[in-house]
C-alpha cells in the first residue's frame, strides 16, 4: 500500500494540552504493557555499545515513549547510559511517575526542540520512536541530515504499518482507551475527563492510530532517504525486527557514524 500522508491530531498546535497530554499518556502506558518495542532493545544495545554513546537524546518524546522499560534493560545489560527526553511540545510533568530508580538517569528538556534542528548541546545517541511516520518525507531526510551534519547516532523503531492486521488492531483502540484510562499513573482528572465525560480521547487514538498506519515508512523508503543524504562517513542500515503480540515486525533504522562520535556524548 502507497504511503498516505494524511490529517493527524496530535501534529496539530491547536490540540488542547490536556487532550494531547492523554493521548501521549495512553500511548506510553500501552507500549509499555505490551512490550512493543522489545525485539529492538538488543539492536538499540549494539548501537550504543559501537558507538560507545552513554547518552541518548530522545527526540519527539511525547509522554517518553517506551523508556521506562527499555532504559532498565539496557542497563541491565551493562550499558551506563542517561536519557534525555525531548519534544516540540514540551511536557515535563511526565517525570512524575518516574520511579526512583530511574530518577537520576532520565532527564527532560523543557524548552521546544525541532527534530529537524537539534541544539548542539544535545549531544549523543539520538533515538526516535514512534514518531518518524509523522514527518513528510522532506522533514525525514531534514531530521536525518542534522543527524549526519552533527556526526551524532540516530536509531528510529516504528511498531505502526500500512496493513490491514493493524487496522483491525486499531479498531479495538477506543475500547482499551476505556478500560485502561483508569490504570494509568499518576492520576489526572483532565485524562478522565476527555475519555469519559467529553470523550474526545477514544475518537482521537483511533482515528490518529488508523492514520499512523497509513503514514509508516517502510525499510525500502528509508534506505531511499538516507541514499540521499549529504555527506560521508555515516552508515546506515534498516530493517524489522520480530515481536511477539503484535501482527507484524518493528521496523528500525540505525545510522552510525564511521568516525567517532563527539566525546562529549559518550561520558
Amino acid at each position: 500500500m502507497k504511503r498516505v500522508h494524511s490529517f493527524e491530531f496530535n501534529d496539530q498546535p491547536w490540540l488542547p494540552a490536556a487532550v494531547r497530554n492523554a493521548m501521549t499518556d495512553y500511548l506510553e502506558f500501552a507500549e509499555r504493557l505490551c512490550k512493543l518495542y522489545e525485539p529492538v532493545i538488543p539492536i538499540l544495545a549494539g548501537a550504543l555499545r559501537e558507538t560507545g554513546c552513554r547518552r541518548v537524546v530522545d527526540l519527539c518524546s511525547g509522554a517518553g515513549g517506551p523508556w521506562l522499560e527499555v532504559l532498565p534493560r539496557l542497563r541491565a545489560l551493562g550499558l551506563d547510559i542517561d536519557v534525555t527526553l525531548t519534544d516540540k511540545f514540551p511536557n515535563p510533568a511526565l517525570l512524575d511517575r518516574l520511579p526512583d530508580p530511574l530518577r537520576e538517569h532520565i532527564a527532560y528538556h523543557a524548552e521546544s526542540v525541532d527534530a529537524r534542528d537539534v541544539p548542539e548541546s544535545l549531544d549523543g545517541l539520538r533515538t526516535v520512536w514512534t514518531a518518524l511516520h509523522h514527518f513528510e518525507p522532506d522533514d525525514v531526510r531534514a531530521i536525518l541530515q542534522n543527524a549526519v551534519d552533527r556526526n551524532a547516532p540516530f536509531a528510529a523503531f516504528e511498531f505502526t504499518r500500512p496493513d490491514w492486521r493493524y487496522f483491525l488492531t486499531m479498531i479495538l483502540a477506543p475500547l482499551v482507551v476505556l478500560l485502561t484510562t483508569p490504570f494509568i499513573r499518576p492520576f489526572r482528572w483532565s485524562r478522565v475527563h476527555v475519555t469519559y465525560t467529553v470523550p474526545v480521547l477514544p475518537f482521537i487514538v483511533l482515528w490518529d492510530g488508523m492514520v499512523s498506519c497509513l503514514r509508516t515508512y517502510t525499510p525500502g523508503e528509508l534506505e531511499a532517504m538516507t541514499a540521499s543524504l549529504h555527506g560521508e562517513g555515516y552508515a546506515w542500515r534498516s530493517g524489522e525486527a520480530l515481536a511477539k503480540g503484535i501482527p507484524s515486525p518493528v521496523l528500525y533504522l540505525i545510522g552510525i557514524p564511521r568516525q567517532e562520535p563527539d566525546p562529549k556524548g559518550t561520558s
